[in-house]
């Protein structure tokens, strides 16, 4: 549509410097921001991209799923699968599939959430992201204080803190049987600060045999003496999700009763997380603060592998502890220096076993029994410095280096090699195609670099660039789930060039940021003919923008959108066609939305929320497009009496029938999606203490 399109470059070409959809009402104009340096810093004075929700929007979103979220954040793209399940897109594809994994940094008070070579595409669930005081999000490889990872993008779930102590509880429903507690408590005691934050959700599925029960909790405790900061953090996730297929056949989303059908209603996932982390924080001298943040990490995860041939159960659980150390030198002054050193030993296990025989001529390739199971242990350390120094009072410059070394001890608790669990070999004339490497280490060296300078150009407005180097060290599951005959998945480190350059600025009734990026992939890991090959290569150009406008009526409106072009870069024939050049699979070249916020007084909030989705291709050879979609939500929430807030939401007013991601499958298979939902209603109550 003409007017969707003009709509979406024009936004494109401006920005927003994000705060509280609801600043009129807040008085909100300075936004701290955290993840670029580990310690809190005016999000004016970041050499390169930062967007952030705050934690008063979040509370008004009330989000079921962290996409809900993250809507208003440019060139962020999180695709909802089924139940708590996500795929994360930051200047890049929707990944699936070999390499997929990895490519973002998800963390809590940038602690990742998951110990390095050891991630998984839908660790988002196992944050506090329904009430987190902030989340901070980086487009682009993130700065060399982070590893491995922090290529594509980093989100970043900032706790919330104690801060003026106070303390609410709301229940809220919905369709399909949804049902959400939240519930935080603090209060001081000296210099002692607690919180208690808990949630408990249940959704019924709109899909048949769908749905989830999930539980979070999070106890935090504060220590400031004038000379210790500690900031101390214990945080438990359980989720038990009924899960849904893919629904098969083209545009079959659009047809209301096969949508709530599901192909797979054997399919689970159960996953429980046990973290803690700390930050302590001292001025060893007069220009010189040390902060240190030890960690400890548990997950237990297994999960039926609808997706493959005779359906395997994975069970894989992880522990791992380390830390994060920092000296933070001349801060507030011409020139500051971070230096410091980041270590990690982690512990992991991976089964995969199937129960019954494949299917059909599989039968005699995929034998039943167990598959995989093994056990990795990993060492990571890692050393970093960053600079930077404001020439003038106007011209600031930054640069950074990281070297980090990851090493891989991997133990094969089966029969090595392309044989059964017995050690017999397969009666295909392939073979058995899961393959078994014998014991062996690995070890990977990697550098990352950034450098930048941002230019105020007067007291609202400023200009940035900054060239940085992003890199992903091979995943354990790459290296050692091997199949065919691969024996030694011979890869390497994913490496991505950045460059972007944007604007941004801050005044009393506007705020905006605009940025445009150039990248390079090189090593881009993915499976040829079901080995795993790292010599893909792809390029990554586009613009984001973000704009917020408050009128004198106590209107405001946001807008944010992206206009990017992610192609392959490298030969490969596929079907007689050659990628070089095509677009990757499940990359949008537009997508954004906009949001019309009311906010007459303290009591009363109200937003009108618009969703767009361009087109994109489902596969490799750009054979199978996706048309897009556009939607609206509705919010308003108001003070029923004193302390008492209500609130009230429609999902998806008009109804549309549209696919939250679709893909296509080879072998007969087709077109498949995940179905996005129809108009949906949650209303619900908050009382504050």
């Amino acid at each position: 549509m003409k007017y969707k399109n003009i709509i979406m470059l024009s936004v494109s070409m401006i920005g927003l410097l994000p705060i509280s959809s609801f600043a009129q009402d807040t008085g909100e104009s300075e936004v701290i921001t955290v993840t670029s340096t580990r310690s809190e810093r005016l999000a004016t004075d970041v050499v390169g991209n930062q967007a952030s929700v705050s934690g008063s929007e979040i509370q008004f979103l009330s989000p079921t799923h962290v996409n809900e979220a993250l809507q208003a954040i440019a060139g962020a793209n999180i695709s909802r699968n089924s139940g708590q399940e996500s795929l994360i897109s930051l200047r890049s594809p929707i990944f699936t599939g070999a390499g997929a994994c990895g490519a973002f940094l998800t963390a809590q008070d940038g602690i990742p959430l998951r110990a390095a070579g050891f991630c998984n595409v839908n660790e988002l669930f196992e944050a506090f992201t329904e009430q987190a005081g902030r989340i901070e999000v980086v487009r682009g490889p993130g700065s060399v204080l982070y590893g491995s990872n922090a290529m594509h993008g980093i989100v970043n779930i900032i706790s919330r803190d104690v801060g003026d102590e106070s303390s609410y509880a709301s229940m809220e429903g919905g369709s399909w049987g949804y049902l959400k507690f939240n519930g935080s408590g603090a209060f001081r005691n000296g210099n002692h600060g607690f919180r208690l934050t808990g949630t408990v959700a249940h959704d019924g599925g709109y899909v048949e045999d769908d749905g989830y029960n999930q539980q979070k909790a999070q106890l935090r405790h504060e220590y400031d003496n004038g000379e210790w900061e500690i900031s101390s953090n214990f945080m438990f996730t359980n989720l038990d999700q009924e899960t849904a297929g893919y629904l098969v056949g083209l545009d079959l989303y659009k047809d209301p009763v096969a949508a709530r059908t599901n192909a797979n209603p054997e399919a689970f996932r159960d996953a429980k997380s046990f973290r803690y982390w700390s930050t302590i924080s001292t001025n060893v001298t007069d220009n010189v603060r040390w902060q240190f943040s030890p960690y400890a990490r548990s997950m237990d995860m297994e999960f039926l592998m609808h997706f493959l041939p005779g359906q395997p159960l994975e069970e894989n659980k992880q522990k791992s502890i380390g830390f994060q150390n920092a000296f933070y030198i001349n801060e507030g002054t011409e020139l500051e220096i971070i230096a410091g050193f980041d270590g990690e030993i982690g512990k992991g296990e991976l089964k995969q076993t199937q129960e019954g025989p494949s299917p059909g001529f599989l039968a005699s390739r995929i034998p039943s029994g167990k598959q995989y199971d093994y056990e990795v242990d990993t060492k990571l350390i890692a050393g970093f410095v960053r600079a930077e120094y404001d020439v003038t009072d106007q011209l600031s410059v930054m640069g950074g280096v990281r070297a980090e070394h990851m090493k891989y001890d991997y133990d094969n608790r089966m029969t090595s090699g392309q044989v059964d669990e017995n050690g017999v070999p397969c009666a295909h004339p392939d073979g058995c195609r899961y393959t078994r490497p014998a014991d062996r280490e690995d070890s990977f060296n990697n550098v990352s670099f950034e450098a930048g300078l941002l230019y105020k150009i007067d007291d609202n407005n400023s200009f940035f660039t900054r060239y940085s180097r992003g890199f992903r060290a091979p995943q354990s599951a790459e290296l050692y789930r091997l199949q065919r005959n691969q024996l030694v998945a011979d890869i390497d480190s994913v490496k991505l060039d950045s460059i972007e350059a944007g604007l941004r600025g801050v005044a009393d009734t506007y705020s905006y940021e605009v940025s445009a990026f150039y990248m390079k992939k090189d090593n881009v890991i993915f499976q040829d003919n079901r080995i795993n090959v790292d010599n893909g290569k792809s390029k990554h150009i586009g613009v984001e923008g973000m704009f917020e406008y408050r009128f004198p009526i106590d209107v405001s409106i946001r807008a944010n959108g992206s206009l990017a072009k992610h192609t392959y870069d490298f030969d490969y024939i596929s079907d007689m066609i050659n990628w070089n050049g095509l677009d990757i699979d499940t990359a949008p070249r537009n997508f954004g939305s906009i949001q019309l916020n009311w906010a007459p007084a303290n009591k009363v909030k109200a937003g009108l929320e618009w969703i767009w989705m361009g087109s994109y291709y489902m596969e490799p050879t750009n054979t199978y497009k996706y048309e897009g979609h556009n939607y609206f939500n509705l919010r308003v929430e108001m003070e029923a009496m004193e302390n008492v807030d209500v609130f009230f939401r429609v999902m998806n007013i008009t109804n549309v029938r549209y696919a939250e991601r679709a893909d296509w499958a080879p072998f007969g298979v087709g077109e498949r999606y995940f179905v996005g939902k129809p108009r949906a209603f949650y209303g619900g109550a908050r009382v504050r203490f």
